[in-house]
């Protein structure tokens, strides 16, 4: 067994598993049965929200690590499922680690996603399903849906400029809030206040606070602490974006 190779694997895995949104607790947990699967017993995996760490040592004693930079990234289930997959093949069948290296890379090009104009209808029904849920009329949901596609617009156009999140997360509070004003003003809804919140949903970070949480119980604390400040910058920016436009709004006295 080449335990450099073995270990640059195991590590790709690892991180893979950590861009497509997995928890800390399943990166670490995978990537420690994978190591162990291959004969590496002695492996240990350290993981935080922005860097993962794994170290093996050899039988000749050598002790190897590799260290892996975790960007901003999102949650990609179809892919976390079959990174899922692949793991408990390798911890129940033991293939050649040359044939699993190669399945890796076949998921990692693997770039199935859903057609933008389908994302911008899910956007569009989403955040119009909370604006009957904040108890809006129809017209106020239909408002909201619209307000939903202008956040679905403006957070791939901020991912091409290579904004940081808490900028992304601003302007796109911006933009909707602005063109929830619009449609009030127009008479296409009627509370303003319900089309903003029902569109803002869309950009509520409940997965990362959630994960936060359930890390922070395993024990994870840095990585749990971690996540709820990212949560709490996030609503932040959201809050940011969406006073700046109010202002705009009652300099224009539409609001």
């Amino acid at each position: 067994m080449d335990y450099d190779v073995l270990l640059q694997f195991a590590t790709e895995m690892g991180y893979q598993l950590q861009i497509s949104g997995a928890e800390i607790y399943r990166v670490e947990e995978s990537v420690q049965r994978v190591l162990a699967a291959y004969g590496a017993s002695s492996g240990e995996v350290f993981a935080i929200p922005n860097c993962l760490t794994v170290s093996v040592n050899d039988p000749e004693g050598r002790s190897l690590t590799r260290i892996r930079r975790v960007g901003m990234h999102g949650t990609d289930i179809y892919r976390l499922e079959a990174l899922n997959e692949l793991s408990r093949t390798i911890c129940s069948q033991i293939p050649p680690l040359p044939d699993s290296i190669s399945q890796l890379e076949t998921i990692c090009r693997d770039t199935t996603a859903y057609p933008f104009p389908f994302q911008l209808f899910a956007y569009f029904l989403g955040c119009g399903a909370f604006g009957f849920f904040f108890g809006g009329n129809w017209k106020d949901a239909f408002s909201a849906g619209i307000c939903g596609i202008v956040i679905g617009l403006c957070l791939p156009f901020m991912e091409k400029l290579k904004t940081n999140l808490f900028f992304k997360t601003s302007v796109g509070g911006f933009f909707s809030a602005l063109t929830a004003f619009a449609l009030v003003a127009l008479g296409v809804g009627n509370d303003a206040d319900i089309i903003i919140i029902g569109a803002l949903m869309a950009l509520v970070p409940g997965i990362a606070f959630t994960n936060a949480i359930r890390d922070i119980i395993a024990g994870d604390m840095v990585s749990g602490i971690s996540k709820i400040a990212e949560a709490i910058l996030v609503g932040v920016s959201i809050a940011l974006g969406t006073a700046v436009a109010l202002w705009i709004a009652r300099l224009l006295g539409v609001s």
